[in-house]
């Protein structure tokens, strides 16, 4: 099956509901809070820093970048109208983000427009991560930062047996989540020929156990999926979703996701900024 978040465009209402619930309730997670202010920490911000998340969702890491106080200007580009929409309402009364619908690998954004680019859980569903990385360092002022967090989604894992059940619902999972779930591993590699100079690759183990409310979303996800493909009945997709419920309930869960961030500069010997340039153009701004 297909990456939902790459035929975005082609979701039902409902399943877009869905997906945007994910994405704010992985954000309430108190680990997955720690690995983003961790490698917020690492990037450089220059004073009055304008920022672009490609990939922005719901807007959940746009509004965390916006309350940073070396931050002037955040805008959040993603190519659904209805996540931005979502967006949108809840960035309400934030004056410094506003949202933009466009594609990564097209960035309608002048040359040397943004201080630092992030890519959030975002670069695994872009069907050309080389194109996208591209565009991003055009955008990207010389000595600008490029910060990449991603899921190594091929070492996602529910399994607490040799042969285990809830292990299918993790890898139709991610059959279904990722376009690329060995990115990570190919990362380092794909930043650096492009031109970036890499200068932080951090890994971190996400146990999705307490609360298991993410690594749950996992498991009905790929319950689902299975039995959209034909592979397994109503019945028994139900059972796999009961079956991770009780091992919460006595303490046998088990969920786990590889993560990493990647911090990168854009050499500072790179073309010099145009001012008539910089910061004009952009994406179409989304309104409501």
């Amino acid at each position: 099956m297909a990456d939902v978040y790459a035929k975005i465009g082609e979701l039902d209402p409902a399943a877009l509901e869905q997906l945007a619930h994910v994405l704010e309730l992985r954000a309430m997670d108190h680990q997955q809070q720690q690995m983003r202010a961790d490698y917020f920490a690492n990037i450089s911000f220059p004073p009055d820093a304008r920022v672009l998340e490609v990939g922005c969702g719901t807007g959940v890491v746009a509004r965390a970048l916006a309350a940073r106080p070396e931050v002037a200007e955040v805008i959040g580009l993603d190519p659904s109208p209805a996540l931005l929409s979502k967006a949108q309402s809840l960035s309400a009364g934030i004056g410094k983000l506003r949202f933009v619908q466009g594609e990564a690998s097209a960035l309608k954004f002048s040359e040397h427009a943004f201080d630092v680019v992030v890519f959030h859980t975002a670069l695994c569903h872009i069907p050309h991560p080389q194109a996208a990385l591209s565009e991003a360092f055009r955008v990207l002022q010389p000595g600008g930062s490029l910060a990449i967090f991603d899921a190594n989604y091929a070492d996602t894992t529910l399994a607490t047996s040799t042969v285990d059940p809830l292990q299918s619902c993790a890898q139709a999972a991610v059959n279904n989540i990722a376009l690329d779930p060995w990115l990570v591993p190919r990362l380092r590699a794909l930043v650096e020929k492009v031109g970036y100079r890499v200068l932080r690759f951090q890994s971190y183990i996400y146990d999705g156990i307490q609360p298991p409310d993410y690594m749950l979303t996992i498991v009905d996800r790929g319950a689902d999926a299975l039995h959209k493909e034909g592979r397994v009945g109503a019945e028994l997709a139900v059972a796999l979703k009961a079956e991770a419920r009780r091992r919460v309930q006595s303490g046998e869960f088990f969920g786990q996701i590889t993560y990493a961030s990647l911090i990168a500069a854009k050499p500072a010997d790179a073309a010099r900024r145009s001012n008539a340039e910089a910061c004009n153009g952009g994406g179409q701004e989304y309104t409501q």
